[in-house]
Parts: C-alpha cells; sequence; structure tokens
C-alpha cells in the first residue's frame, strides 16, 4: 500500500490553509483580493488514483465595499472594470486597485510602494504621472460681465433736463457696483448709475446706464424696454464694452482693461430692483488649496480665490483575462501573455467603472466564509494524516506476519 495519496493530501491540504490563512491576514488590507486553491486528482497509467495536486490558485476580483477616509488622495473604483496604472521609478508597468495615494516631495502622485499614479494630462491623450500643483494660479483679467437685472418698472422718470451727478442722489434711480479684475488680478471696483427716462417716441421705457471707476466717469450706454418689460436687443443693444486704458496706476502697470458687460435676460417689470447672480469670468491670483476627483477620474485644484481648474483626468486599465496577472505584492499585478494587453480608458467609458473620491476599496475577503473554509482545511488535513497512519497500520501488520 502506498503513502502517495496521504501525503500529496496532506501537501494540498497544507497549501490550502495557506490561501486560507493569507486572505484572513490581508482582510483589511485595502483593495485585496482573495484567492481560492484548486485541484485536481493525479493518474498515471493508474486505476487507482495517486492523490492530488494544486492545479492553480485563483483570485477572486469581485468588488470590495467603497468606505470613505475624508482623504482628499484616496480614490475608490466604483465597480468592476478597471485597475489603476501605476509607474515603478524605473519605468515598468504595474495595476492595482489600491487608491491611496499622497503627493511625494516632487508632488507627483504616488502610493505606499512610490508607484507614480498616472493619466492623461489637461487636453492630452499622451499618458503621464499625475502631479498635484503648487504655487500660485496666475491671475485672469475680466473680459465678460454676465448682469441679469430687473430695473423696477414702476420707478419714477428722471426728466432729460436734469444732469446727472453721481454726487446727487437725486439724479439717478438705482446704483450698483461690481468689481473686475486687470491682468495682474488687480481689482477695480465699478460703479453703475441708471437712470429711468421718460418713454421714447415708439413707447419703450429708457434707462441711461453710467459708468464710473473711483468716481471718474468711463462711459455711457442706453437700455431700452418693450411694454412686456423685455429688454430691446437688437443690433448688440443688449450689450455694453468698457474699457480701462491704465488699470493699475504707476505702482502697479498692467494692460489696458476691455470688457464687455452683457445684459442678456434683464428685464422691466413691476418689483424691487435686483441684481440677480453677477458673473465675471476674471480673477486674483490664488493660492492652491485642495484637490477633488469626479466620477469621470477628471482631478480638479481648488485655489483660495475660489476658482477651480481642471489638472487631468485618470485612465483606468482593464484586462481580458484578469486570472492571468501576475501578483507582485504590495497589492499590485503584472501584465502576462495569458491576461493579454491592457485596455486603457478614462472611468465610466467603454464600460469602465466610475471613480469615487475620499473614498477606498475595502479587501474582499468575506471572513465568516474563510473561518468555514478553515475548518474545513483542516478537517481534510486531518483524515489525510490519518489515512497514513493507517497505512501504517497495515504495513506493520504484513511485517509482523511469521
Amino acid at each position: 500500500m502506498s503513502f502517495g495519496q496521504g501525503l500529496s493530501g496532506l501537501n494540498a491540504a497544507s497549501q490550502n490553509l495557506d490561501a486560507i490563512g493569507n486572505n484572513i491576514a490581508n482582510s483589511g488590507t485595502v483593495g485585496y483580493k482573495s484567492s481560492t486553491v484548486q485541484f485536481a486528482d493525479v493518474y498515471a497509467n493508474s486505476r487507482i488514483g495517486l492523490g492530488v495536486q494544486v492545479s492553480r490558485v485563483n483570485q477572486r476580483f469581485t468588488v470590495g465595499n467603497v468606505s470613505g477616509t475624508g482623504n482628499q488622495f484616496d480614490m475608490a473604483i466604483d465597480g468592476a472594470n478597471g485597475l489603476f496604472r501605476l509607474e515603478q521609478p524605473n519605468g515598468a508597468i504595474v495595476y492595482s486597485r489600491n487608491g491611496q495615494f499622497f503627493p511625494n516631495k516632487e508632488g507627483m502622485l504616488v502610493n505606499a510602494q512610490g508607484y507614480y499614479l498616472t493619466g492623461y494630462g489637461e487636453g492630452s491623450n499622451a499618458l503621464q504621472r499625475l502631479q498635484v500643483p503648487s504655487g500660485n494660479i496666475a491671475p485672469k483679467a475680466t473680459t465678460t460681465m454676465n448682469l441679469k437685472l430687473n430695473l423696477p418698472a414702476d420707478a419714477p422718470s428722471i426728466a432729460p433736463t436734469t444732469t446727472f451727478d453721481p454726487q446727487d442722489d437725486t439724479t439717478y434711480s438705482k446704483t450698483f457696483n461690481y468689481l473686475v479684475y486687470d491682468s495682474l488680478g488687480n481689482s477695480h471696483n465699478i460703479t453703475q448709475y441708471y437712470v429711468k427716462r421718460p418713454a421714447n417716441g415708439a413707447g419703450e421705457s429708457v434707462w441711461d446706464v453710467h459708468y464710473a471707476k473711483d468716481g471718474q466717469a468711463l462711459h455711457q450706454a442706453q437700455l431700452t424696454f418693450d411694454t412686456a418689460g423685455r429688454l430691446n436687443t437688437t443690433a448688440g443693444a443688449d450689450v455694453v464694452s468698457i474699457t480701462l486704458p491704465n488699470p493699475g496706476g504707476a505702482n502697479s502697470p498692467a494692460d489696458p482693461l476691455t470688457f464687455d458687460i452683457r445684459y442678456t435676460g434683464t428685464t422691466q417689470f413691476n418689483g424691487e430692483f435686483a441684481t440677480g447672480q453677477p458673473y465675471q469670468d476674471g480673477y486674483t491670483t490664488g493660492e492652491y488649496a485642495s484637490m477633488s476627483i469626479d466620477s469621470d477620474g477628471t482631478i480638479v485644484a481648488a485655489y483660495t480665490n475660489g476658482v477651480t481648474q481642471r489638472l487631468g483626468s485618470l485612465v483606468l486599465a482593464d484586462f481580458s483575462n484578469l486570472q492571468g496577472l501576475k501578483p507582485i505584492g504590495g497589492n499590485a499585478w503584472t501584465e502576462t501573455g495569458a491576461s493579454g494587453q491592457a485596455i486603457l480608458g478614462r472611468p465610466g467609458d467603454n464600460g469602465m467603472a466610475t471613480i469615487k473620491g475620499q473614498s477606498v476599496e475595502e479587501s474582499n475577503v468575506d471572513m465568516g466564509q474563510e473561518l468555514v473554509n478553515m475548518i474545513i482545511a483542516q478537517r481534510t488535513y486531518q483524515a489525510n494524516a490519518q489515512t497514513i497512519k493507517t497505512q501504517d497500520q497495515v504495513l506493520q501488520t504484513l511485517v509482523n506476519m511469521r
């Protein structure tokens, strides 16, 4: 009688216990994928099998729970399809589901092993290492301001013979202030004075608008409304262009500032004077404050001046045969001939999973199931040991026969 079957069973059960123990040990490892051992029987021109062997070790690429962390650099792949594409310092490419990243001293997003997170630069399809910005964002001069006002229809008219005087509030109906920015980020307070005039010959309501900076007149325009309170937009009547020749002055010389004020949507209805939510596209400089990531993988930087800027986008990789990937430790895999080449795509495109920011994907280990598997593997080990013991007893009986 051979001891081979029992010994092979002990070896297989031992490897199964190794896999189970490794799963339990990594139950708290972010992005870890649990493994299972597959067995196969052994025959070699024998009517009775020669035991068991481990045919392969499979990894279960099911999705773990996604939990929030509050860390601005953490990110979780929220779905089954996709792995982070990472670049090792030597340029080799590996893949992972662990989304715990942080900026290194150069501002590059890396994981605990020092692997660089890769993606696409803003407006580019070239793969590159993703970097957190540093320093200030450059200022932007105002080019457009959108004002959607309501001018009170019941405001009393001011006679055309009354000369407008910004120092005399009886010469205008309403006033409104806002800021614009020049090429150096200097802010400038622009004041608008609205003067309601008597209706014109066409029966339209007429409002003169005077523009001033620091009390100095800049421009004068006119807005007209029909009997339904709608602004006349014929031939660009709803757009006013303002120019500041030397906005920064001698102490902070800046480029001449010219911007358009668009009154599209402005009305004249009975009610209060309303400014809505004025919008202008200029801003002063600002320091980098934080980073966020959208579900489509877009990385957005926020600055102290309230401006946000797109930095680029993550890239995810998928494979036709995930089981063909080779684990190398550190929650990473490498591509092999069995896995096929990586299929790259942006999150949410072409079946790729989306991204959840300030979150991580937990291990997919089912602790309850692993404990059950451990008991079964232990019983299997004991049973194989018992077959060896029984075979030994039978052999001793044969040896002791006279």
